[in-house]
């Protein structure tokens, strides 16, 4: 049975700030992605780094999935940020600005050279023009789902994009939907984790929650955050709804009675009901569960 992993809500600390670093052992985020690119200052990037194998060696965050974010690999720093995961190894690296196959290669060859366990998943950051482009050939070459394959999640970085496309941010993101079901498809056709990019503000709380409302309904599995109070909300508004999960069981119980064997389809209250809403549901519930496992 294929491992359950819950990505609502993927809290992005700065690793130059230790205690952030001390204080994200306690939350109730999903994913806590270690920043050592945008958030740490050119000069503070060797002391972020010395953190980071501080908190992995002496007291592992446990509980989340633990992901680190390096700078790009072709730059000096990424050189090193890397050199620092492979000895932290976290869940996942987190490959910023990716554009092309060549970029995950890279990743993927570097923790394959150096011995990293295939346990070590990468994430990539989809954030330019030319990344959103290329993120169905990005998630085909190189999901984990082909012979050794790493990647496990797409992320937009929607800053990034509108910055480099020049769409104004706008309420409801009209400019960006079709871009944004671009990654959700790319993610979905190789059947890897897809996250939606951070809101800015995080004292709008009513703002995130819509923001994560739509991104739920496009078939996003989650959003980066940028704060500790966005956790609550997003772990809420990407968990099943009461009314999904008793949809999911009455369809679940009804395949299960005597006279549904070895039916296809099945009348449901008036409803053509197929199989494939019956894994559906099965795969809710146990969504589900595992949540209220993880509280």
């Amino acid at each position: 049975m294929k491992e359950i992993k819950l990505w609502r809500s993927a809290l992005s600390v700065p690793a130059v700030n230790r205690r952030a670093l001390e204080k994200s052992k306690t939350l109730a985020a999903d994913a806590v992605i270690y920043d050592l690119e945008d958030s740490v200052a050119e000069g503070r990037k060797a002391e972020a780094r010395e953190n980071l194998e501080q908190l992995f060696t002496h007291n592992r965050p446990t509980g989340m999935t633990t992901a680190i974010r390096i700078n790009p690999l072709d730059t000096e720093a990424g050189q090193e940020d890397m050199k620092t995961a492979l000895a932290c190894q976290p869940d996942a690296i987190l490959l910023p600005k990716v554009e092309t196959l060549a970029n995950v290669a890279a990743a993927s060859a570097m923790l394959n050279r150096n011995g990293a366990p295939l346990r070590v998943r990468l994430w990539v950051m989809l954030e330019t023009p030319a990344g959103i482009v290329n993120a169905a050939a990005i998630a085909g070459a190189y999901s984990h789902e082909t012979a050794g394959g790493r990647l496990e999640a797409l992320i937009v970085g929607v800053n990034d994009l509108r910055s480099a496309t020049g769409v104004a941010p706008a309420s409801g993101r009209s400019y960006l939907v079709p871009w944004l079901m671009q990654v959700v498809l790319a993610a979905r056709a190789y059947d890897i984790a897809v996250i939606d990019g951070v809101y800015n503000d995080f004292t709008d709380t009513a703002g995130f929650e819509a923001e994560c409302a739509e991104a739920r309904a496009m078939g996003f599995d989650g959003k980066m955050l940028i704060h500790p109070s966005q956790i609550e909300p997003a772990n809420a508004l990407f968990s099943p709804s009461e009314a999904a999960l008793a949809e999911a069981r009455a369809i679940v119980a009804a395949f299960a009675k005597p006279e549904a064997e070895g039916h296809n389809v099945i009348d449901l209250d008036g409803r053509m009901v197929e199989r494939l809403h019956l894994e559906q549901a099965e795969a809710l519930i146990a969504k589900a569960n595992h949540a209220n496992e993880e509280r």
